[in-house]
């Protein structure tokens, strides 16, 4: 959602609304089952609601203890006037889960059972000039997520949607994905554009709605996030109503898979192994399957990996990093600041190195020498923090490197 939006985007704004206006004006909500929508936040106009097209709007109400929209009321007033369905939620700044939960529900009480309930999980909580200024201190801690949406249920019998960025899909594990609808945030590109019946890689990770792009102009109005809700207005209720008494039935539709890129099955076993910490090749018999006969030497770096253990054979290992693009960013450039070469080991999802876009994440793979005690040093650059570095790791490198909550590491540092 990335809702402290970066400096950048205001000139977006400017340069594309003339563009655009005459091209989205026209546009309009698919007639179809699936919903079409945008989720706004306090600084947008409260107006947004009653005078774009749309099945439904988000509203932002909270952001961790002490912040809340000031739009929040007059903008959900007006999407009820113009009949369209509803959703509040919580931006999560990563402190006390059980607190953020319930100034999230003390906030949206009157809402409950009427609008969906659901929570932001981001990495970073605010934008600096040179990207993510500060970190969600437990990015990367599935345990958050679960503590939150447990006492949301406890105090409003709804189970609340989960919002999360792809390549962090795997924080939501899957005691909440058996509860919590998930909600995918992956964007193709920055350009401009209306509402897309098939937004690229909508539905990949099972989710029931896509978000995908920060740069939609709906009737003239933008840039907006526009959203993708795979089932009727019905399964929206449902979801709404959760246990309560009263709920209407309804059921969401998993997405098309489609523009699903072909997936490529990597041969290195350190890859595979990342690819398994991140969640990319499911749990129990799914992951068996799917590994055959490489399963038990992936499974033997996983649990090296996940528990630190190093081996003083080991000089060199599959090193896998995580770069969200920036404005002027081209792969060379990344591999040259951030000592990550060569620039061909980076993959992007596009597949030419050479076509990259502000806003995608994108991933080295290449070869690092280890020390005699199995784990390469790393310089701690500017803008840096254990997830960028380590990924679904962190918490062993913290561990490893004797840092504790709130994990601050500095430029220069040496890490291992």
């Amino acid at each position: 959602m990335r809702k402290h939006k970066p400096p950048w985007l205001k000139r977006i704004r400017l340069a594309v609304t003339g563009v655009v206006m005459a091209i989205t004006m026209a546009v309009a909500p698919a007639a179809m089952a699936d919903l079409n929508g945008v989720d706004i936040s306090g600084y947008q106009s409260s107006d947004i609601p009653s005078a774009i097209s749309a099945d439904f709007i988000i509203v932002k109400a909270t952001q961790g203890l002490y912040w809340s929209n000031n739009n929040y009321a007059t903008q959900l007033a007006n999407a009820d006037r113009t009949g369209k369905e509803t959703s509040v939620y919580h931006f999560a700044n990563g402190g006390n889960a059980t607190a953020e939960a319930d100034t999230f529900v003390n906030a949206v009480s009157g809402r409950v059972g009427r609008s969906i309930l659901a929570l932001d999980w981001e990495q970073c909580l605010a934008y600096g000039r040179y990207g993510c200024a500060t970190v969600n201190p437990n990015w990367g801690n599935p345990a958050w997520i679960q503590t939150w949406v447990t006492r949301v249920h406890d105090r409003t019998q709804v189970w609340p949607v989960v919002y999360v960025q792809r390549s962090a899909v795997w924080q939501v594990n899957t005691w909440v994905r058996q509860r919590c609808m998930l909600w995918v945030a992956q964007y193709a590109n920055t350009a401009p554009t209306g509402y897309q019946s098939s937004p690229w890689n909508g539905g990949v990770s099972g989710e029931g709605m896509t978000q995908y792009s920060s740069t939609g102009y709906i009737d003239g109005r933008g840039p907006l996030d526009l959203n993708r809700f795979y089932g009727d207005r019905t399964a929206w209720k449902k979801i709404a109503c959760g246990e309560r008494r009263g709920c209407s039935t309804g059921t969401v539709t998993p997405a098309p898979q489609v523009n699903k890129p072909a997936e490529q099955t990597p041969t290195d076993l350190n890859v595979l192994a990342d690819k398994v910490i991140h969640g990319d090749y499911g749990n129990g018999q799914e992951r068996i399957n799917r590994l055959g006969g490489n399963y038990n030497a992936v499974m033997a770096i996983v649990n090296s990996k996940l528990g630190g253990s190093s081996s003083a054979q080991t000089t060199a290992r599959t090193t896998t990093r995580t770069y969200v693009v920036r404005s002027g960013d081209t792969v060379s450039a990344i591999a040259e600041r951030t000592g990550l070469k060569p620039a061909s080991a980076w993959r992007v999802p596009s597949g030419n190195i050479n076509r990259i876009y502000v806003g995608q994440v994108i991933t080295y793979y290449g070869t690092t020498t280890t020390a005699a005690s199995g784990y390469s040093t790393h310089v701690v650059r500017a803008g840096e923090s254990l997830w960028s570095i380590y990924g679904s790791g962190w918490a062993s490198a913290a561990a490893r490197n004797g840092l504790r909550s709130p994990y601050v590491i500095y430029p220069g540092q040496r890490l291992r």
